[in-house]
């Protein structure tokens, strides 16, 4: 399996040639190499270059009064329909733009249109993840204002999009009580990463055989300093812990930005 990205491309049978990944376009391509060597140093270059132009990204988001929350998930654990519900309630609708992230189609991106705030739908084709190249040039297209929320919805997939910084102030990792509650387990890199997790469709969890208590566990086994809350965006259940959160992470972005702009300002003194 690939080491960057976790696409499953595998070494070449009968020789120990494999794979790596080069910048093409701001995506990655996948390149034949004659040792494993070769390929460790086309993975650690991608890597390398992507975290310079996340530092990029986030220098800018600072400056901007941004929060850039990074959204990770396997599909269909529900980040739509929360990013719907949250425009809807939280009373943040104005301040929310979202960077949508699929292989193809635009249908989630409507669906966050329809739900009243501007979304800029990426289509990465075979890739399965998110870089900062790409969610740089979706900034520039929706130029947020001030003091905007800027949600990046990333590819579903637990694997590849943990690996990738995107210049992102935090991330938040959706897993759904129709999954196995081991997750944070088998994919710890994921939650390892992530500071708040949230377990969505506690209206199905009477349906499925799902430990709200053994996922949690597992959570603070792999990273103690994540914070967890069991939510339905369907139903509603948990959602005002959600928005408080996002409140909260807002409100400590613009100190942020308002304490560098002092400091600017007691320099020129």
């Amino acid at each position: 399996m690939c080491g960057v990205c976790g696409c499953g491309k595998e070494e070449g049978e009968g020789d120990r040639s494999g794979h790596g990944h080069e910048e093409e376009g701001g995506k990655h391509r996948f390149v034949r190499a004659k040792a494993t060597g070769r390929r460790i140093r086309l993975e650690h270059d991608v890597l390398q270059h992507n975290d310079g132009l996340a530092r990029e990204n986030r220098a800018l988001f600072r400056a901007r009064g941004l929060l850039a929350l990074n959204l990770m998930s396997s599909p269909g654990s529900g980040k739509t329909t929360l990013l719907e519900r949250t425009i809807a309630e939280s009373g943040l609708r104005e301040r929310i733009f979202v960077v949508q992230g699929d292989q193809a189609t635009d249908r989630d991106a409507a669906r966050i249109e329809r739900a009243g705030a501007r979304a800029f739908q990426i289509n990465t084709g075979q890739g399965c993840h998110l870089d900062a190249s790409m969610v740089a040039r979706a900034v520039a297209q929706l130029n947020p204002p001030h003091g905007a929320i800027l949600a990046i919805e990333n590819v579903g997939n637990l694997v590849c999009p943990a690996l990738f910084d995107l210049g992102e102030a935090a991330r938040i990792a959706v897993i759904s009580t129709t999954e196995g509650a081991d997750k944070p387990l088998k994919y710890p890199h994921m939650f390892r990463r992530s500071d708040l997790v949230l377990i969505n469709k506690l209206d199905l969890l009477e349906h499925v055989d799902f430990s709200l208590a053994e996922c949690t566990a597992h959570v603070q086994q792999v990273n103690p300093r994540a914070q967890v809350l069991v939510v339905s965006a369907r139903r509603g259940d948990g959602l005002r812990a959600f928005y408080d959160w996002l409140q909260q992470a807002l409100q400590q972005a613009l100190r942020t930005v308002a304490a560098g702009e002092q400091s600017s300002v007691e320099g020129v003194r």
